[in-house]
């Protein structure tokens, strides 16, 4: 499955089941949390790494979250094929 969502830019941005599965492979405690990984990205505030210029965090507060859960970021390459973007989530963690 793949999930298709625009930031608040407008930019298109999708996740597949491969990166999610590695999200949650490293970060179990993001297991059950896809809907608020999309969520982060969808409004979140968003900054561009320092040292990657293609890549974005997506920072997102959900203080309903149970434990110490409260932030999650996700970390968003941008690149094209061809004319065409091509942006897609690398991977979310607990902030």
């Amino acid at each position: 499955m793949r999930d298709e969502i625009q930031d608040r830019y407008g930019n298109p941005i999708y996740l597949t089941d491969e990166r999610w599965q590695h999200i949650v492979d490293h970060h179990p405690e993001l297991s059950g949390h896809r809907a608020e990984v999309l969520s982060a990205i969808r409004s979140g505030k968003r900054r561009q790494a320092p040292l990657y210029p293609d890549t974005f965090y997506y920072v997102k507060t959900f203080p309903r979250l149970k434990g110490k859960l409260r932030y999650i970021q996700a970390v968003v390459a941008f690149h094209w094929k061809g004319d065409q973007p091509n942006n897609f989530v690398v991977t979310a963690h607990p902030v």
